[in-house]
């Protein structure tokens, strides 16, 4: 059993790497634990948020993380078919914005990950590190037809907070870092050795 959420710290202590696989019911939980622990120690300076391959899960959990950096400022757009627009903002009071933070995703980084890469950029509070995400920006739901068929309607769209549109476009990093097969077979990581890099 994975748990969606875990923490190590990095650079002698002076930077946590959290790793949110998906964001489902005990994520945050998971992270109010582990800010409780970064909080108690005076040595982090930096955090590296690490959402490659995550596919998503829960947007009410996206907003929250999201919050952790800004809670009075809008997440994400929900835009539905008739056009009109809700704002999700966090309404919550903000943990993590005086640590430099940095985030890291690749084209496994979807939907509610996409979210928070995307917010934290708009916000210019972190730095997006590696490949452009997947881009699935879309709201679902299963429709059921008379003949007892289904049909996946699109509902809504999400957009970042300035009005990009995740759906089919992703998150472009702020900086490009690719994690070749060769990379990942030798054990290496040149996505996270340039996160660290840029929180030295």
């Amino acid at each position: 059993n994975v748990k969606s959420l875990t923490w190590e710290y990095k650079a002698n202590g002076s930077i946590v790497l959290i790793k949110v696989r998906q964001f489902n019911d005990s994520t945050m939980t998971l992270l109010d634990q582990a800010i409780k622990e970064i909080k108690s120690r005076t040595k982090v300076k930096g955090i590296i948020l690490d959402l490659r391959n995550n596919p998503g899960g829960y947007l009410d959990t996206a907003i929250a993380m999201a919050g952790e950096w800004d809670g009075e400022k809008v997440v994400v757009l929900e835009k539905n078919r008739d056009g009109q627009e809700t704002k999700h903002i966090a309404n919550s009071i903000p943990r993590l914005k005086n640590y430099k933070t940095v985030v890291l995703i690749d084209g496994g980084s979807a939907s509610a990950s996409e979210i928070v890469a995307g917010a934290l950029q708009d916000w210019k509070m972190a730095t997006i590190v590696g490949n452009k995400s997947f881009g699935k920006g879309s709201v679902q739901e299963l429709d059921e037809l008379s003949d007892g068929s289904q049909i996946k309607l699109t509902i809504a769209k999400w957009f970042t907070p300035n009005g990009r549109s995740i759906d089919e476009q992703g998150i472009e990093p702020d900086v490009k870092v690719d994690l070749t097969e060769e990379d990942y077979n030798q054990d290496r990581d040149p996505q996270l050795d340039k996160a660290l890099e840029l929180l030295k």
